[in-house]
């Protein structure tokens, strides 16, 4: 019997099936692994590299590190026609050991009918184990030839080696290619195939329903149907709030936020699910009642990890919302947790937007206790916030708080400061950022020093203005015509021509 699909060609064994069935030892242990973002084992098959390629791949094959043996498998797989593929391996001298086997299959995605043929060839000589097999199934459903998958499984299934893993393969190759009634269906059979409908299963077809962009409603069908037959755990409600976050569905959220409290109550286990429900909440600006939850969460000592409030902090400053930020704040160092420097700054950021420049240094000052020490950027924040809301006295002794801790202020502060600090009475400050401009080598300094010029001007301190005008001459600082003009009104007012004549032929001269 032949089958053709997709480019795959290939004669079948004489038990009618594409791969060959023998004798096998007892199958390993299946293959558990942890949800993505769940708290609880989902199975899924181990992550393979879809390695797709277009034309043979020997120049790829260093960057896998793969050894010696493997890689002249992988190079005869690429070169060689799949008709003479068989007897170019047999000829070869490289055994097919499972690991071999194992390694080959995961770069050869994007060549099943060379794969099948290498997978019969090292099933004639050596025992498959049941990961090269249940690659084998994630290969043919990742390339949708579903009916030598299914061929395969049934091998599998007289060999002995089909387990929990494969299926997730099978419902996860459905699903990207928008099958989901084969999956279901799938699902639907496996009890035939010796492998039980439990949570662990139904947990492993709704993740690869909700991996796929508005599929959480089906997903949700599909558990309507069966969670009277088979109770969900609190990875099923993972899973689904987890969906119902990336569709930034709140309503849907409620509804199954509120089944799962109901169902399995309150567990500090279920952390994925409270931080995917708070984090569709906080998303989709219903972040009042997501701090509500939050103090019912507390009470129950279900408070969500540091992955909600980071992700949510994220969200409240793209929408410069500072109200419930300080209040999920509070809650979230209230408990104990203990922010990093990246969340640090990112409140600091919002705070000194909305002009709350006395939280924004609380906080400052609560970060060294946390380890977090504050950097130029989180000290220049607060600083502009301050200059803007012309807290001049504040300003000045943050200013000597952040240059003592070697932290600059930055060249457009600095022209900021100097206007405030001489607008604002602090013609000394305003010298000092000055002076400091200058110590640290900061350019343009035109800006600046034309503004200090005008500050000395408008208290009368005209013998500093003569001064400093002569020093910012000498270092090649061009003063502009309106700040010439301002001194020339005021020296000539002061009767003091001949220092502004000086300054002016000097300036003319430049």
């Amino acid at each position: 019997m032949m089958f053709s699909n997709n480019n795959l060609t290939t004669t079948a064994t004489n038990n009618g099936s594409l791969f060959p069935s023998k004798p096998k030892p007892k199958p390993k242990p299946i293959i558990i692994q942890e949800h993505p973002s769940s708290s609880s084992a989902v199975v899924q098959l181990q992550a393979i590299p879809s390695f797709q390629r277009s034309q043979p791949f020997p120049s790829h094959l260093d960057a896998h590190g793969l050894s010696p043996r493997v890689k002249a498998l992988c190079e005869i797989i690429a070169r060689v026609p799949v008709p003479e593929l068989e007897a170019a391996l047999t000829h070869c001298g490289v055994p097919p050991l499972p690991e071999y086997v194992e390694e080959v299959l995961k770069l050869s995605y994007g060549a099943p009918a060379s794969a099948v043929k290498f997978f019969r060839w090292a099933c004639l000589s050596s025992n498959p184990s049941p990961f090269s097999w249940n690659l084998m199934v994630d290969l043919l459903g990742k390339n949708r030839l579903f009916e030598a998958m299914w061929d395969a499984i049934r091998t599998m299934k007289e060999e002995g080696a089909l387990s929990m893993a494969t299926f997730a393969s099978v419902f996860g190759s459905y699903c990207i290619t928008g099958k989901l009634k084969e999956a279901v269906m799938t699902f639907d059979v496996m009890d035939r195939y010796g492998i039980p409908q439990d949570a662990v299963a139904v947990n492993s077809l709704l993740s690869a329903i909700c991996r796929e962009d508005g599929q959480t409603s089906n997903a949700l069908e599909f558990f309507e149907r069966i969670k009277a037959k088979i109770p969900p755990d609190g990875d099923t409600f993972a899973i689904l709030l987890e969906g119902w976050e990336k569709e930034c569905n709140v309503a849907k959220a409620k509804n199954t936020f509120g089944e799962m409290v109901i169902r399995i109550g309150w567990n500090s286990q279920n952390m994925s699910a409270y931080d995917a429900f708070l984090t569709t909440l906080v998303r989709g600006s219903h972040a009042e009642e997501a701090v509500k939850f939050l103090k019912v969460m507390r009470s129950k000592n279900c408070l969500p990890g540091m992955k909600f409030f980071s992700n949510a902090l994220d969200i409240l400053v793209k929408l410069n919302d500072a109200g419930h930020a300080v209040e999920l704040w509070e809650i979230m160092v209230g408990s104990g947790l203990v922010p990093n420097l990246i969340m640090y700054s990112a409140m600091v950021t919002l705070l000194c937007s909305n002009d709350d420049v006395n939280n924004a240094l609380d906080i400052l000052d609560e970060m060294p206790f946390n380890g977090a020490f504050p950097d130029s950027p989180v000290y220049n924040m607060i600083f502009q916030c301050l200059i803007r809301k012309r807290m001049v006295r504040e300003a000045a002794r943050f200013f000597t708080e952040m240059t003592k801790n070697e932290c600059l202020p930055t060249h457009s502060n600095c022209v900021a400061a100097i206007k405030m600090f001489f607008d604002g009475d602090d013609p000394e400050t305003g010298i000092e950022v000055w002076n400091h401009m200058i110590e640290n080598q900061f350019s343009p300094l035109e800006e600046s020093s034309n503004a200090v010029l005008v500050g000395l001007r408008n208290l009368d301190r005209l013998s500093e203005a003569r001064r400093f005008a002569e020093e910012m001459l000498d270092r090649g600082i061009d003063l502009d015509d309106f700040t010439m003009a301002k001194l020339k009104n005021a020296f000539y007012k002061a009767r003091m021509e001949d220092a502004y004549d000086r300054i002016e032929k000097r300036w003319k001269g430049r």
